[in-house]
């Protein structure tokens, strides 16, 4: 099998951060370019890869495990795996990268080099967060996200107030790393005042071993709550969701499509929170689901009154994490089915919809409505591309969030009757919110000279958006393909879960009878 033996997750984790040392390197523009562009092309076949290499008949189980010593001293190591949950994020983050800098090839105009580099930087650093089966190694990829994003954002944002929002978002991930560390640390000291072992050298970060270690009932609740807040930071959830709003308006599009399309703070909530703190998820789940449930709803009643493409966009986002939420919150098949598929899904739709947006502002230097009616007359290959990826937000059959869509409603009204009518409200909103801006914007009369000239989708950004578009189709009508191989996954998470007594003693919630 493809893996044994070669060292094929921590290539996929370097080859993007040598290929911004050769970019940034190098004092020829264009071989700069060419230079990210194959190395983006390269990683994302080695990505293609790792799913190849992986067996979906053990999808619960980490597999292509890579350990060596990183710091001895206190035992943690530079420990990498993938299972069912995570394999996926792999090539889709290397898409996601290839994409941006297709779209940045012209759009960027100063500091080229740099450009590029920083985008392969933080594709090698996210496959580390994905890929870390040690706490501390997620941890320092967690937070190595940070120098990337707020270079990107300061250099080459299009708003006036870049550098603000720059530093907004890094306060906010600041902020949210907090918690996350406290906890990681809690979690290391639990194996070693069990049994008595010295610290630091009796210090556990292993992720593996810390899920066979059950913390103390009096740690779990802490602890959930503690990487929950952090978590929430980055996903964002209700009240932490104010960053994405405004490094959508004043970010540049490429890096707000890959904050969009790669949700890792509810990554995060799959990988650890939950499952290190199994008794306090379960006693506690109520509050991921009334979380869950305002943010769906708030995030698409702030939407409806957005006249912004890229704010409608990051609020339509901030409304669809709700859903997930509420998917997770379920503990049910079909809700964590559907949040894995719906992750995967936020790739595809979500970083399209903000990149077409961006190529809407190069065009117009504006992406509100008021500048933009009667698009779908002067450019109807971009609108055709919009609708499709509209038609797939709001979960319509025949595209890839439908059965996502589907599976979350019904893990939520399995759960609780409430966030089923919450999941269902927050799908009407969805269509109303995205049809009424299509309205505005693609319809009625040219107002504008600009819009009268306009010159729809070039070539390469043609290419650039076919691969998402053919996707969305092809997990629209095949989604069995996503699902057989998250689904050991979902069950094993499942199963870790709901096989922990609640921390009262009182009875499993609902979620385990719909299994």
């Amino acid at each position: 099998m493809i893996g044994d033996g070669f060292p094929l997750l921590s290539t996929v984790i370097l080859l993007p951060l040598l290929g911004a040392i050769a970019v940034g390197l190098s004092r020829n523009l264009h071989w700069a370019k060419v230079i990210a562009v194959a190395v983006a092309i390269i990683e994302l076949l080695l990505t293609v890869m790792v799913r190849w290499a992986f067996d979906p008949a053990n999808s619960g189980t980490f597999q292509l495990l890579e350990r060596y010593a990183w710091i001895p001293s206190l035992n943690s190591e530079f420990l990498v795996g993938v299972d069912g949950i995570s394999v996926l994020f792999l090539p889709m983050t290397a898409l996601l990268t290839l994409m941006a800098i297709s779209a940045s090839w012209t759009a960027v105009q100063h500091l080229q080099r740099l450009h590029f580099a920083l985008l392969l930087a933080l594709e090698g650093i996210t496959i580390g967060v994905f890929s870390a089966l040690d706490t501390m190694l997620f941890f320092l990829f967690w937070e190595l996200t940070l120098p990337p994003i707020f270079f990107l954002i300061g250099l080459w944002g299009i708003g006036p107030k870049r550098r603000g929002a720059a530093m907004k978002y890094t306060l906010f991930m600041l902020f949210g790393g907090v918690p996350l560390l406290f906890a990681f640390i809690i979690l290391a000291l639990n194996p070693a005042q069990a049994m008595d072992g010295a610290i630091p050298y009796g210090l556990c970060f292993n992720l593996e071993t810390l899920l066979a270690s059950p913390l103390p009932d009096n740690l779990q609740a802490l602890v959930f709550l503690l990487l929950l807040l952090g978590f929430a930071v980055k996903a964002p959830l209700i009240p932490f969701h104010t960053w994405l709003p405004t490094a959508a308006m004043e970010g540049p599009a490429q890096l707000t499509a890959l904050l969009m399309g790669l949700k890792l703070g509810i990554y995060g909530l799959l990988r650890f929170a939950l499952p290190l703190a199994p008794s306090a998820a379960l006693e506690y789940s109520w509050v991921l689901g009334i979380l869950g449930a305002i943010t769906l709803i708030y995030g698409g009643l702030i939407a409806l009154q957005q006249s912004n493409l890229r704010r409608l966009l990051a609020y339509a986002s901030i409304s669809h994490v709700g859903l997930v939420i509420i998917g997770i919150s379920s503990l049910t098949m079909q809700g964590i089915q559907g949040a894995i598929l719906q992750l995967f899904n936020f790739a595809l739709i979500a970083s399209s919809l903000m990149l077409l947006a961006g190529f809407i502002q190069q065009r117009f230097a504006s992406t509100e409505a008021i500048h933009l009616g009667g698009l779908a007359k002067t450019m109807p290959r971009l609108t055709c591309f919009y609708f499709l990826f509209v038609l797939a937000s709001i979960g319509v059959p025949g595209t890839n969030g439908f059965p996502a869509e589907l599976l979350l409603i019904i893990g939520a009204l399995t759960a609780h009757p409430g966030l089923g009518i919450a999941a269902l409200a927050g799908a009407v909103l969805g269509a109303a919110y995205m049809f009424a801006f299509t309205r505005r914007a693609f319809f009625g009369p040219i107002t504008q000279s600009a819009v009268l000239h306009a010159q729809d989708l070039r070539p390469r950004e043609l290419a650039l958006l076919g691969v998402p578009a053919l996707l969305v189709l092809a997990f629209g009508f095949f989604p069995e393909g996503v699902l057989d191989l998250n689904r050991g996954a979902a069950e094993a998470w499942l199963s870790h879960l709901l096989d922990q007594p609640s921390i009262d003693g009182g009875a499993m919630p609902a979620g385990e009878d719909a299994l």
